[in-house]
């Protein structure tokens, strides 16, 4: 057995709720399960809410998310700082953890980690960085933010004593992105089971097969190649109903567009919002079929969760989707950008319906990789 460590987690809260989120809390939970003292860090206010494409959901009470009883933590610290800083460096000065672990999604954060990451150094923790992606592909486009990124991303990195990502090919970029020469660890993405057991939701009637799409609507995200695959099914699409679950982001109406002018309107269900837990469950347990076009993905809670439900899904052969559907035998990988191999995928996989899969790596070892992480760099650590 590894020995129990003092660990914070820093990462999103729930008021700008996000798939990182519960990510976030799952890990916590995870680890604390495993027998270490979890304590948490959580960001409040991400950014000024003007400024976030799901302005509109902030703050509103969509999910049931729940740290273990016994995990102290401060929520949280804004963007803009303020008292919010000084009150979680003096978290972190009571807890002191020896490890801590920065959740890396967005470089709205980044100023934040790069001070409790020093606070935590002087206080003698390590830190340990985990990618979920090298950097969002909507700051990427931005210039200025690109630059600010590589400035204050390699600064970060040089305080930490590891970094970790869920694929060899999140390994490959953020070495290249923020020219870390040393080992960088692989976890894989766990499965997720938070969702509650709900009734399906669903508009296809029955006999018929309900392709799902679940997520944030944004240009990288493929939705539009799902509508229009759904008009090369021919004569097939009677055993088809299309059902997308998601909120536009970036003003990305593409989707929107062509679903209202689609000639199988009615064989559509669009909801066009960032649902609660409850309606994400009624909607996955309604689905037979998951379908995730993406253009670019390094990971993917909806495909985490279709595989933790066993359900058939089909995904596009991008970034760690590859890897992460290895050893999942319900999944029919497709090419990017091309509707008629989607449509194709959709058709094979309409013959893995009614049976469940197995394959999903666990949280449980998600914590022993983690266990092995921490030993590693504690044991760097220590005088010799």
């Amino acid at each position: 057995m590894a020995e129990p460590r003092r660990v914070c987690v820093v990462g999103p809260g729930t008021r700008f709720l996000s798939g990182i989120t519960y990510y976030t809390y799952s890990l916590i939970e995870a680890l604390s399960e495993a027998g270490h003292q979890c304590s948490a860090v959580f960001i409040r206010n991400l950014v000024p809410v003007r400024l976030y494409p799901g302005r509109a959901r902030v703050g509103s009470a969509l999910t049931e998310l729940r740290l273990p009883p016994d995990v102290r933590r401060f929520d949280g610290v804004d963007w803009y700082w303020g008292r919010s800083l000084a009150r979680a460096v003096a978290f972190l000065r009571r807890e002191r953890p020896q490890v801590l672990v920065l959740q890396w999604w967005t470089g709205a954060v980044l100023h934040t980690y790069l001070v409790l990451a020093i606070v935590a150094r002087l206080r003698g923790a390590n830190v340990v960085v985990e990618f979920h992606e090298a950097q969002d592909v909507g700051e990427a486009r931005l210039p200025f933010v690109s630059r600010y990124m590589d400035l204050l991303g390699r600064c970060l990195l040089r305080l930490t004593a590891a970094q970790l990502v869920h694929s060899e090919f999140d390994r490959g970029l953020v070495k290249d992105r923020y020219g870390v020469n040393e080992s960088v660890a692989l976890v894989p993405h766990a499965g997720y089971d938070y969702l509650p057991s709900r009734p399906p939701r669903r508009d296809a009637p029955a006999g018929v097969i309900n392709l799902l799409y679940f997520g944030v609507i944004r240009p990288f995200k493929g939705a539009e190649d799902l509508v229009a695959a759904l008009d090369l099914l021919g004569p097939a699409r009677s055993r088809f109903w299309l059902t997308l679950v998601g909120e536009t982001w970036e003003g990305w109406d593409l989707p929107n567009r062509l679903i209202a002018a689609s000639p199988h309107r009615d064989r559509i269900t669009f909801v066009n919002r960032y649902v609660t837990d409850d309606e994400a469950a009624g909607y996955f347990a309604g689905a037979d079929v998951v379908v995730l076009p993406y253009h670019r993905s390094s990971s993917s809670g909806p495909l985490q969760i279709a595989m933790a439900g066993g359900l058939p899904l089909v995904a596009t052969r991008v970034g760690g989707l590859i890897e992460a559907t290895a050893h999942y035998p319900g999944a029919v990988l497709v090419d990017p950008r091309d509707p008629a191999s989607l449509a194709d995928g959709v058709l094979r996989a309409a013959e893995l319906v009614g049976h469940r899969f197995e394959g999903v790596s666990t949280w449980a070892d998600t914590a022993r990789s983690y266990m092995e992480v921490f030993d590693t760099v504690l044991f760097d650590a220590v005088p010799r």
